[in-house]
């Protein structure tokens, strides 16, 4: 399930490219697949990191010498890269579980070279709130959303660090209602029949891609996306 739209992320080739808080891989991997590029992943869950090589496997071009792949166990607030020394960097539905998550934008600056490309999503702030009032254990839990971002908010703070702002989308329309439910019946979630049936369409709808579906979560993403895409350009030297 991709969040970042490479059509307003455009990869060039040779391009080194910084997935922070890959997960279980699927932005990094994608980016890989996406372009002639170096793709990078870093996380702190080795778990994760573990189950994103695995993965990878998969999608391997071992013998293309303009695709790179690599992981890296590190912490968000302290990267192990040299300034400038990235050309894109995707940080996707990662900043609203971090306490210190202004230090983590300073990282991303620092690391990404001039007129660079940086893409953030975050949860969508009304679809969050829901969530929130529906279960308190949904964002108590260990590794949960410590906040709700208002994305007008968040934006002002990221292009106050030097970013140009260009580009902002929806995803995710269908998961919204889905993870409502999940919140209703929290102590349940893992026997009600219902959530059951929208998790089984949700992956029918993830890997066979009908056509509508994707109409239908295309339309509804400006008014109901879960989460909220935003692509911003770091300010080159005057």
């Amino acid at each position: 399930m991709k969040t970042v739209d490479f059509r307003h992320f455009h990869l060039n080739r040779g391009d080194k490219v910084l997935d922070l808080g890959c997960g279980e891989g699927r932005h990094v991997i994608s980016a890989y697949v996406e372009g002639e590029i170096t793709a990078i992943g870093v996380d702190l869950c080795l778990k994760d990191l573990q189950t994103a090589q695995t993965r990878f496997t998969d999608f391997n071009e071992a013998n293309n010498e303009h695709k790179a792949f690599g992981l890296a166990n590190a912490d968000a607030l302290k990267l192990p890269f040299a300034d400038n020394s990235f050309d894109k960097v995707i940080c996707s539905e990662v900043l609203e579980h971090i306490p210190d998550y202004a230090a983590v934008l300073k990282e991303i600056e620092r690391i990404l070279k001039p007129g660079g490309l940086f893409c953030a999503s975050v949860p969508r702030a009304w679809p969050e709130q829901i969530c929130w009032a529906l279960s308190e254990a949904y964002h108590k839990v260990e590794g949960g959303h410590l906040r709700i971002f208002k994305a007008s908010e968040l934006r002002k703070q990221i292009q106050n660090l030097g970013f140009r702002f260009y580009r902002r989308h929806w995803a995710h329309a269908l998961h919204s209602p889905y993870w409502w439910l999940k919140c209703a019946f929290w102590d349940r979630q893992d026997s009600n029949p219902l959530i059951k049936q929208y998790h089984r369409f949700l992956v029918w709808d993830l890997m066979d891609r009908p056509l509508f579906t994707r109409t239908l979560e295309a339309s509804l993403n400006p008014v109901l996306g879960k989460s909220v895409v935003m692509y911003f350009e770091k300010a080159s030297p005057a």
